[in-house]
């Protein structure tokens, strides 16, 4: 079984490199499962309904989020527009499960691909330096007590190393991947772990590269030399899609390979 992963979406520049190139990888791949980071899709914070509906066009099965999941206020009715149990595509847009309880949305989404595997995705963000969630090493333990399908994908949204690193371990087994996301930075880590889970720290961003990890470089640099405010804007030039390519066994959900994709123009 192979699973596609595709790195956290940046504007309208990301966007578009994930649409030139991820019908073309699917395809050479066989991919079953598609899997995208949507959290900065909408100009670089958040993801709009409209969005979201786009990707899942593109050949999505689940979207994984993050710490800009209610940067877009029209997002909340749509996340609570279907039932916990629906396989509809509002069900497929996941946020953090580690969040404050009894917010919008869920952090878990189970389903089945078109030939019949069964699986699960959780999204889970961070502490370290983040300091609106509740700890997700031992969500991740609740959750899991509670997933019957062996194929089991963890986006983890974090900005520590050592914190990502940590949870591959303790997930080591337990699940087929742990896929850092958030830094959009990625990382040259990629591995499969003794007990056969998947691990990278970082995917990397699916985004302009020509920019400070998606912010046009100018006001980013504006900030840091004069300390002064100023309103971040999305980049577009130089757009890369990043992704990871996991190959597991869809009986016992044990990874058997992880392979880092980059592509531009």
């Amino acid at each position: 079984m192979n699973i596609l992963f595709v790195g956290d979406i940046f504007g309208s520049a990301g966007r578009r490199i994930v649409r030139e190139h991820i019908g073309h990888i699917r395809e050479a791949n066989a991919v079953d499962l598609t899997i995208i980071n949507a959290e900065n899709a909408a100009g670089g914070f958040g993801v709009t309904p409209q969005i979201a509906e786009e990707l899942f066009d593109l050949g999505a099965d689940v979207l994984t989020t993050g710490n800009h999941i209610w940067d877009k206020r029209e997002l909340i009715d749509y996340l609570n527009s279907v039932p916990a149990d629906s396989q509809k595509r509002p069900r497929r847009v996941i946020r953090p499960a580690n969040l404050q309880p009894n917010l919008p949305g869920y952090g878990v989404f189970e389903g089945t691909t078109e030939n019949g595997v069964n699986y699960a995705v959780i999204d889970l963000q961070g502490c370290v330096f983040m300091n609106t969630t509740n700890d997700p090493f031992h969500k991740a333990n609740a959750l899991l007590s509670g997933i019957k399908a062996k194929v089991i994908v963890v986006d983890f949204h974090a900005e520590a190393t050592s914190e990502k690193v940590a949870m591959g371990w303790h997930l080591d087994g337990r699940v087929t991947a742990v896929l850092g996301t958030h830094t959009h930075i990625p990382t040259a880590d990629q591995r499969v772990l003794p007990g056969g889970t998947a691990y990278q720290t970082d995917v990397g961003m699916s985004g302009p590269y020509d920019s400070v990890i998606g912010v046009e470089k100018e006001l980013v640099l504006h900030r840091f030399l004069t300390g002064m405010p100023g309103k971040f804007e999305a980049a577009k030039g130089n757009p890369k899609m990043c992704a990871t390519l996991v190959t597991c066994d869809p009986d016992t959900g044990r990874a058997t390979a992880i392979q880092r994709i980059m592509l531009g123009e």
